[in-house]
């Protein structure tokens, strides 16, 4: 009912320019020997097809603009072909947030006037920043991620500043007291060490052994990390100079403290775990700045040269207690183009942990928060995804090619991954001391995408990884063990129409 009134009323022809509404079926068939991780020698492929339909409302007057965005996620073949109410609902809000304008400069009737424009965003939305290498919707992913946060946006004389905030809490606290955060889902039993099943109370996440990894029912982030935030606090401040772009980012998120704790007796058995019912936070700070730059008008016939320079560092405390030191995330890249054609190199540096020098209680891994690793360190999402990244860190020298005509465009990525810093080899059969080599492997990714019309685009992509015994001891704590040769293909078809569109797509 709520949707045919609300099509009914953006239909009429002076509301064109209010309501807008989008929608997205996206279906990705993907080939996967090696992904994230080197696949078990003589290992099966995996195949399969996922898809997201996400449908996003959107309401814009003078003062106020209003964004809903609703999204259902699933593999296919994932549900039965008929379901019940047991099988519960799969929809979810992606984004639901609003945006007040508190000043503008010309707007006439509206009295305060400190600066030319600022506004208040408010509710769940996406956090896109830069080259999302830090903050980003992760919109690669099906699900995507987002934020639930108030961002105070503000422009004056051509400088921008975005200042953010948010806090997460587990219940509306009815009948408890406190704040105390648990970050993470969890299912409701599991087994002990002695295969009994016991019941997980609120406030208790499982870990895989004695101090080991969490055991969630739903992973948190595709970074790698272990624990959600509890709250944030982010400044972000970015001014383009010509044909040059300045961005700077502060960027503070704070991490419930927990205890290591068990449940269950000597008879049922016992399950580790962490307990989130001690007080306070750690708190950790991520800073830096990036230049963003172009030489040459960039017409279709003439030259252009794009750059970019970045350098962030971290300290604090990290999501563990752990103290960060000396933890640095830098960079750079150059892209030459002439007419259809683009080329250029490029390095980069994550900081890890030197296992010569490293103390205990300390770490020096940098961790680059809430970005989109995909886009960065490979396609094959190898580092600073799901499967996590080395102890080590990461260096990452590439070569970049890329086509781009009216409706295809092709590009084709070699990476060269390396260690940052010094780690031991720790097999049974190592030296005393002795240490891994530096190379991890090459990564070759070929992407081509053409647009069969306005809505709807096409995109193969294909990757190769070539690791080494590093890669594979580093990532899984073994040698010898797996394919070190690991490949990757999808076929991904998007179609995004525009239901309010006031012609018709054709082209």
């Amino acid at each position: 009912m709520f949707l045919a009134c609300f099509i009914l009323l953006a239909l009429q022809p002076e509301s064109f320019a209010q309501f807008s509404l989008v929608g997205q079926l996206r279906t990705r068939t993907e080939l996967r020997n090696g992904l994230g991780n080197l696949a078990p020698k003589n290992a099966s492929a995996a195949f399969f097809t996922s898809q997201r339909t996400r449908l996003t409302f959107g309401y814009k007057w003078d003062r106020v603009q209003f964004q809903t965005s609703i999204q259902d996620v699933r593999v296919w073949g994932q549900d039965a072909a008929t379901i019940n109410n047991i099988d519960g609902n799969r929809l979810m809000v992606h984004e639901a947030w609003a945006e007040v304008t508190l000043a503008n400069s010309a707007d006439t009737t509206i009295k305060f006037r400190p600066i030319q424009n600022l506004s208040l965003k408010i509710g769940r939305q996406e956090l896109v920043y830069d080259d999302v290498r830090l903050l980003g919707n992760l919109d690669w992913l099906q699900q995507g991620r987002r934020f639930d946060a108030a961002l105070l946006k503000g422009q004056h004389k051509g400088w921008a500043l975005d200042l953010g905030v948010g806090f997460n809490q587990n219940t509306d606290a009815f009948g408890t007291v406190g704040d105390n955060y648990t970050p993470g889902n969890v299912a409701t039993s599991t087994l002990s060490n002695k295969n009994v099943s016991l019941t997980i109370p609120a406030g208790f996440i499982p870990t895989a052994g004695r101090g080991g990894a969490p055991v969630l029912a739903t992973p948190l982030s595709t970074n790698g990390q272990n624990q959600q935030f509890k709250s944030f606090q982010m400044a972000y401040l970015t001014r383009k100079f010509n044909q040059t772009k300045f961005s700077a980012l502060f960027f503070k998120d704070d991490f419930q403290k927990y205890r290591a704790d068990s449940l269950g007796n000597a008879t049922a058995g016992y399950v580790y775990g962490r307990r989130y019912d001690v007080a306070g936070t750690n708190s950790r700070l991520t800073y830096g700045a990036m230049l963003v730059g172009q030489l040459g008008a960039g017409s279709p016939k003439s030259s252009k040269v794009q750059w970019q320079a970045f350098a962030y560092g971290q300290s604090g405390k990290d999501r563990d207690g752990l103290s960060i030191k000396g933890a640095y995330h830098y960079g750079g890249n150059v892209m030459f183009q002439k007419g259809l054609l683009s080329v250029g190199p490029g390095y980069e540096v994550l900081s890890g942990n030197n296992a010569t020098t490293i103390q205990a209680g300390q770490t020096s891994r940098f961790d680059p928060l809430y970005g989109t690793p995909h886009r960065h360190w490979g396609y094959m999402d190898y580092f600073y995804v799901g499967t996590g990244s080395p102890a080590g860190g990461l260096q990452d020298a590439f070569l970049k090619f890329k086509y781009a005509s009216t409706r295809l465009t092709t590009t084709f990525d070699i990476h060269y991954f390396a260690l940052a810093a010094s780690t031991y080899n720790k097999m049974a059969d190592a030296p005393t001391g002795a240490l891994l080599s530096s190379k991890l492997g090459m990564e070759y990714d070929f992407v081509a995408n053409y647009a069969l019309n306005k809505f709807t685009n096409l995109e193969f992509g294909y990757s190769v990884m070539n690791g080494t015994n590093s890669l594979e001891y580093s990532k899984q704590g073994t040698m010898n063990e797996k394919n070190h040769i690991g490949t990757w293909s999808y076929l991904m078809i998007n179609i995004r129409p525009d239901f309010l569109a006031a012609k018709p797509a054709t082209k």
